[in-house]
């Protein structure tokens, strides 16, 4: 017998409860089941890959690693390249909300914004309202920051404002989160009388507002709505989250956050400890590509190429899902929302539609009360009209 076999070995900590409480993306999940080439999916909320403008970006990363490369391969400051937030504060005030470079922090995409927050804000036990249903990510968030999450209920144009404000006496929360633009997962916009009815809410009861703006750019058709922030009353409670990854590179990993100053200054502290600064070559690079490239151009050429593929999703539809199914019709974004008749259930049909070479996102996970079996999500932008077409034809044969 070995002196080593007669040592007793104590077990080690369990893991923070938190991590129980919170569980997987199904969404990542998903994809995983669906990385087969094989398989037509409508599940993922992905850009384009073929357009992205790869070789001006490469032409943007060449320049800065030729002409400054032992600044953009050093450390960097917390908040942000000095010229990458003054063109976001350029892009933003020509959207019409003047801004100043110095009121923007640069982050790991928006992901991490909305997270800076939640730290920034967020005491365990603090109350949290959300659209119902949203971004299943700010679900997680705000799971490991121990809040309580509490929909509200909403209807095509989002949030019910009268619900909101039985909600915000009863519940006294301490944050709002929206998407009111080409929401994720629904695809549906709020108009301005509604985004204005939410904004007076915060301003006569004080709550924060956090509007998640990751597919604004990405608008089709129709008339763009002011941002939140725009609104008078709620400058001071009011934090913006943008990103690059859905008009420019999502593995580029850029996004910012515009706060009122005491926040931000808490969320630059919060970002301090967590990751020091974003990647200072990507930055450079995307300052780069901003100033030397017509992001606009590109965009228009996404959007023409978006738009017709929900055109062709919309098209289909009727032929693919089950006499009684129901679905949006979104001005843009990367989403349609559906739902089944009564009796169906999105989740349990995954399997077979998975066998049959075609995936989508059930509903039921982005709900934070009770959900909706009979939802699902589908993402129309990585797709051709031609393999959207096909893909429909395999789920019309998987869902029956």
């Amino acid at each position: 017998m070995s002196i080593d076999s007669l040592i007793t070995r104590a077990p080690l900590p369990p893991l923070a409860g938190r991590v129980a409480q919170v569980g997987a993306s199904p969404v990542r999940e998903i994809l995983a089941l669906t990385a087969r080439p094989e398989v037509i999916s409508f599940a993922g909320g992905l850009p384009a890959p073929e357009l992205f403008d790869a070789e001006r970006i490469r032409a943007a990363y060449d320049r800065v690693l030729a002409e400054a490369p032992r600044r953009v391969l050093q450390y960097a400051t917390t908040e942000g390249d000095p010229a990458l937030r003054a063109a976001v504060a350029g892009r933003l005030a020509e959207r019409g909300l003047p801004t100043g470079a110095d009121e923007l922090l640069v982050t790991a995409g928006s992901q991490q914004a909305l997270t800076l927050v939640a730290t920034a804000l967020l005491e365990p036990g603090d109350v949290v309202l959300v659209e119902e249903p949203t971004y299943l990510a700010a679900l997680q968030c705000f799971g490991f920051a121990g809040a309580r999450v509490v929909p509200v209920p909403c209807d095509a144009d989002g949030v019910d404002p009268a619900a909101l404000d039985r909600l915000i006496v009863a519940e006294r929360p301490k944050l709002l989160y929206l998407i009111p633009t080409f929401q994720n997962p629904t695809g549906r916009t709020m108009p301005v009388e509604r985004r204005r009815a939410v904004a007076e809410s915060a301003e006569r009861h004080g709550l924060w507002i956090v509007e998640d703006d990751p597919y604004g750019e990405l608008r089709f058709e129709g008339e763009p709505a002011p941002w939140l922030a725009s609104f008078p009353g709620v400058e001071d409670r009011t934090v913006l989250l943008g990103s690059f990854s859905k008009i420019m590179s999502p593995g580029m990993r850029l996004g910012w956050l515009r706060a009122p100053a005491a926040l931000r200054r808490a969320c630059v502290i919060a970002k301090q400890a967590a990751d020091l600064h974003s990647s200072a070559v990507d930055q450079a690079a995307a300052a780069r590509y901003l100033a030397d490239s017509d992001l606009g151009a590109h965009l228009t050429r996404v959007r023409a190429a978006y738009r017709e593929r929900r055109d062709a999703l919309l098209a289909g539809l009727p032929a693919a899902l089950p006499p009684g199914s129901t679905w949006n019709r979104p001005e843009g974004g990367m989403f349609v929302w559906a739902s089944l008749p009564p009796g169906h259930d999105a989740t349990a049909l995954l399997r077979t539609a998975i066998a049959h070479d075609v995936a989508y996102v059930p509903g039921a996970p982005f709900y934070a009360g009770a959900p909706d079996p009979t939802t699902l999500r589908l993402s129309f932008t990585t797709h051709t009209p031609e393999e959207i077409a096909e893909g429909l034809r395999r789920l019309a044969a998987a869902i029956g």
